[in-house]
C-alpha cells in the first residue's frame, strides 16, 4: 500500500449523535479508520434535522434534503453509513454481528440505553474480547447522583464551572458562545482511544473509556480552582480583561462589527503601543505607568484605545502589533476564516469533490489543527447519505442473502430515507443580515473560493 495512514485497517462502529463523538469519528476516519455511522431508520443524526443541521448545500433542500445539511456533512465527512433499528431485537442481532468483526464501538446514549440494550461493555466483550469501547455521557457512567441525567454541552458548560467565570464585571454567568464542551470531549475521546489502542497493541487486551463530558470542562479551568485552592481566592466575572495583564480587551475596528483582541503583557509592550498609536505621553502618565495602575483605570485605557482601533483595519492592526512584540489578533467570523490567508496557507480549509448524484459540488471543509510529516492527511471523502452501505455491510461482509435483506427493509429494521421528519427551513440571507442572525454574506462565495 502506497503511503498508508495511521489508521487503516482500524474498524469503528458509531453509534453517537450530535456533536461530540461525530466528530471524532470523522477526525479517526481522516486518519484512515473504517468508521461506520449507525443511526436508526426513524432516528437520524439531529444534524441531519432540526436546528442543529446548519445550513443546506446552496440553501437547497434537493430531494433529499437529509444528505444535505452542512452540520452534518462537516462532522461525519469520510464515513460509511448503516442504519438499523437497534431498538429492535433482530436490529441489535445485526449489530452484535459487526461488534464481532470490529475493533471500536462508540455510542453517547444516556446510561441505561446500552445496558438496557444488553449492549454495554461486559456485553461486548463477550463478543469480542478486545473490543475497545468509547461512552461518552454528560456526567459519567456510575452511581453517582447525576450520572442517569440526560446532559448536553449548553448545560455542561454551567455545570462543569465554566459559566462562573464567564460574564461581564457585575454581570450574570454567560455561556462562552457554541457549545464548545462537545469539542473538548472530541478531543479527549481521541486521546483516550490512542492509549487504549496502544495497551491493546501490547497486551492483545480492550477497555472502556468512559467519558464524563462535564469533567472535560473542569479541566478547562483548572488554573482557577488552584487559585482558590491554594490563594483562596475566587475568581470574578470580568468580560475580555486579564487579572495580570493590562490592558487586555476586544476594541472594535473599521468596518460593522470588526474587532481586534489587544493584550499587554509589560510596561514595556505598554510604552511599545502608546508610540505604535502616536500617544507617548500617556506611556508616562502615572495613572497608566505600571500594571497595578492600568488595572486600575482600565476603562479610561480602553477608551482610548477604541478611539485608534475604529479608524483601523483589524487586520492591519495585528500585523503593526505583532510586528512589536504585542499580542494582538483580530476577531474572525466564519467568512474571515474560508479567506484568512494564513488557513489558506496551512490548507486548513479543504476542498471536498461531491459525487454528480449528490448534487452538492465542491465543498469546504475545517481540516484538522495538525499535521503529521510522514503522513499528509486529507479528509478522505464526503459524509454519507443515510443508509448509503446497508447492502455492502448486510449481504457482502455479514452475509445475508438477497431475501433476508429485502425483509429488513419490508419490516423497516433498515431504511435508506428516515421516517417522519421534516427538513428545517431554508433561508433568506438578505433578511438574515438584517435581523444580525447571519455575519456575512457573500453572493459570490462560490468563483471566490474556487468551487
Amino acid at each position: 500500500m502506497t503511503n498508508p495512514k495511521p489508521l487503516d485497517g482500524l474498524r469503528i462502529l458509531d453509534s453517537t449523535y450530535v456533536f461530540a463523538l461525530p466528530y471524532a469519528g470523522g477526525h479517526l476516519a481522516d486518519l484512515g479508520a473504517e468508521v461506520i455511522k449507525i443511526e436508526g431508520p426513524s432516528r437520524p443524526d439531529v444534524t441531519r434535522t432540526g436546528g442543529y443541521a446548519g445550513v443546506f448545500a446552496d440553501n437547497d433542500h434537493g430531494d433529499d434534503w437529509w444528505n444535505r445539511p452542512s452540520t452534518f456533512n462537516l462532522i461525519n465527512r469520510g464515513k460509511n453509513s448503516l442504519v438499523i433499528n437497534m431498538a429492535d431485537p433482530e436490529g441489535r442481532e445485526l449489530f452484535k454481528e459487526m461488534v464481532k468483526i470490529s475493533d471500536v464501538v462508540m455510542e453517547n446514549f444516556t446510561p441505561r440505553v446500552m445496558k438496557g440494550w444488553g449492549l454495554d461493555y461486559p456485553n461486548l466483550k463477550k463478543l469480542k474480547p478486545d473490543i475497545i469501547m468509547v461512552s461518552n455521557t454528560g456526567y459519567g457512567h456510575g452511581d453517582g447522583p447525576y450520572s442517569s441525567y440526560p446532559s448536553q454541552a449548553t448545560t455542561a458548560e454551567l455545570s462543569h464551572g465554566m459559566a462562573n467565570l464567564t460574564g461581564y464585571e457585575n454581570g450574570p454567568p454567560s455561556k462562552a458562545g457554541a457549545s464548545f464542551v462537545d469539542f473538548l470531549a472530541t478531543w479527549t475521546a481521541l486521546f483516550a482511544l490512542g492509549g487504549a489502542l496502544k495497551y491493546r497493541s501490547e497486551t492483545g487486551k480492550g477497555q472502556w473509556i468512559d467519558i464524563g463530558m462535564y469533567q472535560t470542562g473542569v479541566m478547562f479551568i483548572s488554573e482557577y480552582l488552584l487559585d482558590a485552592q491554594l490563594n483562596g481566592q475566587e475568581s470574578q466575572r470580568i468580560g475580555n480583561k486579564n487579572p495580570h495583564r493590562a490592558p487586555q480587551n476586544c476594541y472594535q475596528t473599521k468596518g460593522s462589527d470588526q474587532w481586534i483582541a489587544i493584550s499587554i503583557d509589560s510596561d514595556e509592550e505598554w510604552q511599545t503601543l502608546c508610540s505604535l498609536i502616536n500617544k507617548p505621553t500617556i506611556a508616562k502618565d502615572p495613572k497608566f505607568i505600571h500594571l497595578n495602575d492600568r488595572i486600575k483605570n482600565h476603562n479610561e485605557i480602553d477608551a482610548i484605545l477604541n478611539e485608534w482601533t475604529q479608524t483601523q483595519d483589524k487586520y492591519d492592526i495585528m500585523h503593526l502589533l505583532q510586528e512589536n512584540g504585542i499580542a494582538a489578533g483580530p476577531v474572525i467570523n466564519s467568512q474571515d476564516i474560508h479567506y484568512d490567508k494564513h488557513f489558506v496557507s496551512r490548507n486548513f480549509i479543504e476542498k471536498v469533490d461531491y459525487p454528480s448524484d449528490r448534487n452538492m459540488g465542491t465543498r469546504m471543509f475545517l481540516g484538522r489543527p495538525y499535521k503529521l510529516s510522514n503522513h499528509p492527511l486529507h479528509i478522505t471523502k464526503p459524509a454519507p447519505k443515510f443508509g448509503e452501505h446497508n447492502e455492502y455491510y448486510l449481504k457482502t461482509i455479514l452475509g445475508l442473502s438477497d431475501e433476508e435483506y429485502d425483509s429488513l427493509y419490508e419490516q423497516g429494521l433498515i431504511a435508506d430515507v428516515p421516517g417522519d421528519r421534516e427538513p428545517s427551513a431554508t433561508f433568506d440571507p438578505l433578511q438574515r443580515l438584517e435581523a444580525k442572525t447571519l455575519a456575512d454574506w457573500d453572493p459570490e462565495y462560490k468563483k471566490n473560493l474556487g468551487i
